[in-house]
């Protein structure tokens, strides 16, 4: 069932129930192309799709809502998406930055009834990489839980920090120093929080301005301590040209 709307209906549900938003009102600046990247063709199909069919094919997720950018929500692709038996919404909540397409977006999931302590687990179009089982993973880690949670990966690689001046002027950086990361994880989505706990967090944080670059910032910041759900490498972020095409042989090995 696919939904293209301007406005909101109403709805009623008495049971607490998982839904997905996606936000996907930015260009892809960085990538380049016509279209923003998460509409571009990557491996077949277009990028959004992937992440699309992931919550399709996940059987506690109820509705699946995509806030993109108004000057957008007319654009003849989005009849396109393959769909299913749950109900996708594209809505022109998009706003001028992440969080506040994913805060208009949540309250128009508030706008139409659903009820406020419902999860929503926010995903980045940009990471297509998303399967059922760790959506599956993160729901059954988190539904229990009353702060929430992400998907993240315990960090890895060693971590240097460089110094400001170099970096400031633009000139090759030096290392100034080793930063220990027993305890850094690289976080991912879905995150996934309650509905109305997760709107006031953003209203709240933007509202007092504050540097907060996912959902899971803002809901520190509201004074939770989401859970760290350990999710996977194939979930990472497509960001650069390199990023795309290692994604694109990734889902085309996956295909095979």
């Amino acid at each position: 069932m696919l939904i293209i709307e301007s406005g909101m209906g109403s709805g009623n549900q008495t049971t607490k129930k998982c839904h997905a938003l996606l936000p996907t009102a930015g260009t892809g600046s960085r990538l380049g192309g016509e279209l923003p990247k998460q509409f571009q063709q990557l491996a077949g199909k277009p990028m959004l799709a992937y992440a699309l069919e992931a919550f399709l094919h996940s059987p506690q997720i109820e509705s699946i809502w995509i806030g993109v950018a108004p000057s957008f929500i007319d654009n003849p692709i989005l009849k396109t998406f393959a769909t299913g038996d749950k109900p996708i919404h594209f809505l022109p909540t998009g706003g001028p930055t992440r969080q506040e397409t994913v805060k208009n977006t949540l309250g128009a999931l508030l706008k139409a009834g659903i009820p406020v302590d419902d999860w929503v687990l926010v995903h980045d179009a940009a990471r297509p990489g998303i399967t059922p089982a760790l959506i599956q993973k993160l729901i059954d880690s988190v539904h229990r839980s009353i702060s929430g949670g992400l998907l993240a990966i315990p960090l890895a690689d060693t971590l240097k920090r460089a110094d400001l001046d170099s970096v400031i002027a633009g000139n090759v950086p030096h290392a100034e120093k080793t930063i220990p990361r027993e305890h850094l994880w690289l976080a991912q989505t879905p995150q996934m929080f309650g509905l109305q706990n997760l709107y006031a967090a953003l209203e709240d944080a933007i509202r007092l301005e504050a540097d907060v670059t996912d959902e899971a910032s803002a809901m520190e910041l509201a004074g939770a301590k989401p859970l760290l759900i350990e999710g996977a490498t194939r979930n990472f972020k497509v960001t650069h040209a390199a990023d795309w095409e290692l994604m694109q042989l990734l889902l085309q090995s996956s295909a095979k």
